[in-house]
């Protein structure tokens, strides 16, 4: 079973802020995220975890997102 986190619990484990995650949701969520309900929003560990490792870059000239 997948550890769900809320909004803070996935900002404090990223060191973002909880407006960080709701701008990407809002800009079209590449850190992925699981809507609950009408309003309730959950993000699984491992999928915070895959987007740390996608962000590794070896020069700041390197493309990313």
């Amino acid at each position: 079973m997948s550890i769900l986190l809320t909004t803070k619990q996935a900002a404090n484990f990223l060191a973002v802020s909880a407006a960080f995650l709701e701008r990407d949701r809002w800009a079209g969520a590449r850190i992925p995220f699981i809507k609950l309900g009408t309003r309730s929003i959950r993000y699984r560990e491992e999928d915070l975890e895959n987007y740390i490792q996608q962000q590794v870059r070896f020069s700041t000239s390197e493309e990313g997102y």
